[in-house]
């Protein structure tokens, strides 16, 4: 392999009994670790955080099953690609000769792209291994789950990662294998315990971190070096924090936030604000998502909630981030310390329930405006009473809801 190959492509795995992580998998005993041994890999779908082994897992999959390999990515191929993919596949099974089609980010083809493969699935002709970071359930057509299985790939443990590392630092062939000794370059343990923190389970990350920092030391006019926080800092040039705005998980860091707030949880809900601040996400969607929260579960135990949620947003407005950071973090503190209510939103829901289910229910004739003589003469405002004029007993008596939902109890 080559030396300009990136260390994380040269170090990737090629069997199981060197891959690192996915215990749940591909353990002792484990549902993959059988199917490999049996080779009896059926079609599925590898669903995971990025740098958690989807590829390498479907390639030590092919080797360890003798399949003929072919690999595609979702981002620059198409339905051309994918049926040259299966004329080959048909050959090597003329053959007697399996072959395993790895589409790369699968959840980025469109419905016709995945469907094209549909038919060479169900027949046998490929097994396919799809790799997404999205929840295939959004992502992936219902007709293409049902014809695969998915596997769950955990974030690898830090103590995974630092495994990794020194798998690198070690290997004489495609890693560092003593150059560290050999230059003079200095990796202790804290900085090591520092990059696996910083790279939230991501192996790839850690390596090209790790083959960087070696770099930039070497390059340096330092007899001795050593791979410091600051080296590493420098390496990575992010926080590397878990979050696309567009997936699953900005969907879960919300929902976080929105639960910690309605449970109370001061804390936690300023951590989760900026999880996604630190993320990218617009501090305008952040602050829709508080007014909604002031009426959903605030409501009328706490009437200054709403206000305080608006203004938050006309902050945000006004300023941007990242000063308005700290607008979003006295909202988030507010609704998570603010008494709650959810009559307003189970009113609302059950009021829309009603007018969904009943239809246009006839308005009451005495609530009806009156502007014409016509309309005055076939009832419309007849005994009606003004409230403000009207005696107790009469606004009792008087009834502002259709027929059929008299007495129909919204607010309790």
């Amino acid at each position: 392999m080559s030396i300009h190959t990136p260390l994380a492509d040269r170090m990737r795995p090629k069997n199981l009994s060197s891959y690192v992580g996915q215990r749940h998998l591909v353990g002792e005993r484990k549902v993959l670790a059988q199917l490999i041994e049996n080779d009896a890999i059926c079609s599925m779908i590898l669903w995971g955080p990025p740098g958690t082994g989807k590829t390498t897992l479907a390639r030590i999959i092919a080797n360890e099953t003798q399949a003929n390999f072919v690999q595609l990515s979702a981002i620059n191929a198409g339905v051309k690609d994918v049926r040259l993919a299966v004329e080959k596949a048909e050959s090597f099974a003329r053959l007697g000769t399996k072959t395993i089609l790895f589409i790369d980010e699968v959840h980025r083809f469109n419905k016709a792209q995945q469907d094209a493969f549909l038919p060479s699935v169900e027949d046998g002709t490929i097994t396919l291994i799809g790799a997404t970071t999205e929840n295939p359930s959004f992502e992936i057509n219902n007709a293409l789950l049902s014809r695969t299985r998915t596997f769950v790939l955990e974030t690898l443990k830090q103590q995974e990662i630092i495994q990794i590392i020194d798998q690198a630092l070690t290997d004489t062939e495609n890693g560092f294998g003593g150059i560290l000794k050999e230059s003079k370059v200095v990796f202790k343990n804290k900085a090591k315990e520092y990059l696996a923190h910083m790279v939230s389970g991501d192996a790839r990350s850690a390596l090209n971190a790790l083959e960087l920092s070696i770099q930039l030391i070497k390059q340096s006019d330092k007899a001795k070096g050593e791979i410091t926080k600051e080296v590493i800092d420098q390496a990575l040039q992010k926080s590397n924090l878990l979050y696309d705005r567009a997936g699953e998980e900005h969907y879960n860091i919300i929902s976080a936030l929105h639960k910690s707030m309605r449970g109370g949880d001061a804390n936690a809900s300023v951590y989760w604000l900026n999880r996604m601040l630190e993320g990218g996400e617009d501090p305008l969607y952040i602050a829709r998502r508080i007014v909604r929260f002031a009426s959903e579960d605030i409501g009328l135990a706490n009437s200054f909630a709403l206000p305080q949620a608006t203004a938050a947003y006309d902050a945000c407005r006004f300023i941007g981030m990242p000063e308005c950071g700290v607008n979003l973090t006295q909202a988030v503190v507010y609704m998570a310390k603010s008494k709650k209510s959810i009559a307003v939103y189970e009113a609302y829901n059950q009021s829309l329930n009603d007018v969904k289910e009943k239809g246009n229910l006839p308005v009451p004739l005495h609530l009806r405006n009156a502007p014409t003589k016509l309309m005055k003469e076939v009832g419309y405002g007849k005994g009606y009473k003004y409230t403000p004029k009207a005696s107790q007993d009469e606004n009792k008596a008087q009834e502002f809801l259709p027929e059929e939902l008299k007495d129909k109890k919204y607010i309790h």
